[in-house]
């Protein structure tokens, strides 16, 4: 998220961590410029008036780059013409401040679904069903109970099923980017994802790969 408005960038920061989404906040366009390419980023949230370059140029720019992460626009601004300069620049969609938390957290649920075939809105691995809409996720049809952070360290392993995913490229989307804690908490997370969605079911879902990383297996294990 770009964003210099401090009350802002905390308060959306903190309600889509709660939603299990690593999130990294840049405070003018340069710094989001800086960030947007050195970070694989599944969804960017652009003000519009920023200090340095603003949103439109930040945009355009980073499609320019070939930078085609789904882009969501805020501004303070309202009327066709905005919307219009926002779109003709790149961005994928449009939300004018002030605006609901709640509609915010839909419209980046809607561009993460619409980036194609690889993000579909219900994913599945056998009988592991995972819903991000609804928080939900299932072995058959028996409801799992997982923490926010443990429901998007299965989402990055259920929408990489078959790959092998390291520890850091993990850290960066479950975490966030400037994490520097330990990097075994994602160990920890594992062990936890285990305990809920395999051993109850006589599953092995959740591979280690010795060191390389984690990989769940397309068949649910």
């Amino acid at each position: 998220m770009v964003e210099d408005d401090a009350r802002v960038a905390g308060a959306v920061r903190r309600g889509l961590e709660a939603e299990g989404f690593a999130v990294d906040v840049a405070r003018d366009g340069d710094e989001g410029e800086w960030l947007a390419t050195e970070a694989p980023y599944d969804v960017l949230v652009l003000d519009v008036m920023l200090p340095g370059i603003d949103g439109y140029e930040l945009c355009r720019r980073l499609r320019a780059a070939g930078n085609w992460a789904p882009i969501l626009m805020l501004t303070a601004k309202s009327g066709d013409d905005d919307e219009a300069h926002a779109l003709d620049t790149g961005a994928d969609d449009f939300l004018a401040k002030p605006f609901s938390y709640v509609v915010l957290l839909a419209r980046i649920r809607a561009l993460l679904r619409r980036r194609g075939r690889d993000r579909p809105a219900v994913v599945t691995a056998g009988d592991l069903v995972l819903d991000p809409a609804s928080h939900q996720v299932r072995r058959g049809e028996i409801a799992v109970d997982l923490t926010p952070r443990q429901f998007a360290l299965l989402e990055v392993l259920m929408r990489r099923a078959g790959e092998v995913l390291p520890k850091r490229e993990i850290l960066e989307h479950v975490w966030d980017f400037t994490f520097d804690g330990d990097p075994n908490i994602v160990e920890v997370y594992v062990r936890q994802l285990r305990t809920r969605i395999d051993l109850p079911f006589g599953r092995a879902a959740i591979q280690t790969v010795r060191g390389a990383g984690y990989r769940l297996d397309p068949g649910g294990g």
